[in-house]
C-alpha cells in the first residue's frame, strides 16, 4: 500500500538539513530504484524552487510499503531526524486516486 511520509522541519535546521541531504537522498533513491516511490521532495519556506536562506517547513514522501509499521520504521530512521532537521512526522496511508 501507498503511504504519505508528512514531515516537518525544525527551527533553525537549514544547515543540518543542508549538511544531511546527500544521506537522506540515498535512501529515496533507493526507494525509486526498488519502484516503490511515488513522488517526493521538500517545501520551501517560501514561494520559490530556491528559497535560499528562506530554507523550508518540512518535506513529503509517498512511497509503497508492506504495512503502516513498516512505513513507521522507514520514516523513523531518515537521517534528517538524527541530525534534528525533522520535529514532527506524521505517516498516514495514502490512496492514490488520480491520475
Amino acid at each position: 500500500m501507498w503511504f504519505v511520509i508528512w514531515a516537518e522541519d525544525a527551527p533553525n535546521s537549514l544547515a543540518a538539513r543542508r549538511a544531511t541531504r546527500p544521506a537522506h537522498l540515498e535512501r529515496l533513491k533507493q526507494l525509486q530504484a526498488d519502484g516503490r516511490l511515488l513522488v517526493a521532495g521538500p517545501c520551501p519556506a517560501i514561494a520559490s524552487s530556491d528559497p535560499g536562506e528562506a530554507g523550508f517547513t518540512g518535506s513529503m514522501v509517498v512511497a509503497e510499503f508492506d504495512s503502516l509499521a513498516g512505513a513507521q520504521a522507514w520514516a523513523d530512521a531518515d537521517p534528517y531526524i538524527a541530525a534534528g532537521v525533522y520535529h514532527q512526522v506524521t505517516v498516514k496511508p495514502y490512496i492514490k486516486a488520480l491520475p
